[in-house]
């Protein structure tokens, strides 16, 4: 296992917090089939809301102190939170910085939890249902929604746990 760190991403963070966007962004338009604005980069509302608004909390991976990863949690204010957006640098999947920060940021904050992915990311959906069974057990469940306003897209697998 790497010598992973998870921790809140500060305002100094997110130049780099944003670079990791791009390449979260690009992972998903493969499988959705999607392309980058005309200025080369992808729709940024999350980016701009986890480091702005109530209730979001965007964290930063590091390995040995270089940038692996990012998560966004929305929902702290309410009964329900939620993995808006999870993304390791393929550098340093399957090393186990994934499941240590996914385990860090749930023990962070306590509670039901849900977790929105896309069924064609076959990797994704493998690792989602990997930690629901090892955070929950069998306590837990999956439902196919409807992306709001994108009927042009599949709908998004869902994982609620608690």
């Amino acid at each position: 296992m790497p010598e992973v760190t998870v921790r809140p991403a500060t305002a100094d963070d997110r130049p780099t917090v944003e670079r990791l966007w791009l390449m979260f962004r690009h992972d998903l338009s493969g499988p959705l089939g999607l392309l980058p604005e005309p200025d080369g980069t992808f729709r940024s509302q999350w980016v701009d809301e986890a480091f702005t608004e109530p209730g979001w909390a965007p964290y930063l991976f590091l390995d040995t102190a270089r940038p692996a990863g990012f998560a966004f949690v929305s929902g702290l204010t309410g009964p329900t939170r939620m993995m808006n957006s999870f993304f390791v640098v393929r550098g340093a999947r399957r090393a186990g910085v994934g499941l240590h920060a996914v385990r860090d940021i749930v023990a962070r904050h306590p509670g039901p939890w849900e977790i929105a992915f896309q069924e064609v990311n076959a990797p994704a959906v493998r690792f989602w249902r990997r930690i629901a069974t090892e955070l929950a057990g069998d306590a837990w469940r999956e439902e196919a929604r409807p992306v709001p306003g994108r009927p042009d897209l599949p709908p998004d697998l869902w994982i609620s746990i608690g």
